[in-house]
């Protein structure tokens, strides 16, 4: 391989984001939060809404190594989409081993980010009707809380979807006329 395969083309300077991409890419990361919280609040030995039977399949080891991990998972991908209006969503950091300082191929953000909200809009979309199935786990009022901490999922995947599309539209091939 040459060494100017390597290398990165001079390209154009790509706009700065539009001001509510910023404000979708950071909301991706609220949304997510409410929902980790309650569940750091079961790893934490609180029952959270549960019956005391409900509760009681969350105390294992492993119900809270997967609940932590769930949350803090969650919140780094979400996180993640605040790199698509960052620069760092266009240059890899020098910090990052073998790959820093190397432009970031426009469709190489753009393919995970489009796949992963609506992936997220997929999962989410039945959170709006969480009140229509029975959750005999809960108590009425744990019911009605983790109801509401789930409600901003259902912005998650949208948001995403919203900046990955700002992302696409700041970094597509200008064709010469």
């Amino acid at each position: 391989m040459s060494r100017m395969t390597l290398e990165a083309a001079p390209s154009a300077p790509v706009p700065p984001p539009p001001r509510w991409a910023v404000l979708a890419a950071h909301l991706t990361a609220l949304v997510v939060l409410p929902s980790g919280l309650w569940r750091i609040a079961l790893v934490l030995g609180h029952p959270a809404g549960y019956t005391e039977a409900g509760f009681e399949p969350f105390s294992t080891v492993d119900a809270k190594i997967w609940m932590l991990t769930l949350s803090l998972v969650s919140e780094l991908v979400a996180l993640l989409t605040i790199g698509l209006v960052r620069p760092w969503g266009e240059v890899v950091p020098h910090w990052i081993p073998l790959i820093g300082g190397r432009r970031v191929r426009p469709l190489a953000a753009i393919l995970p980010a489009a796949l992963g909200a609506a992936g997220l809009t997929l999962i989410w979309v039945t959170v709006p009707f969480w009140w229509t199935h029975p959750h005999a786990d809960l108590t009425a009022t744990g019911n009605l809380v983790v109801g509401i901490l789930y409600q901003p999922l259902f912005l998650w995947g949208p948001l995403t979807a919203a900046v990955t599309l700002s992302y696409h539209r700041r970094h597509r091939v200008r064709r010469r006329g």
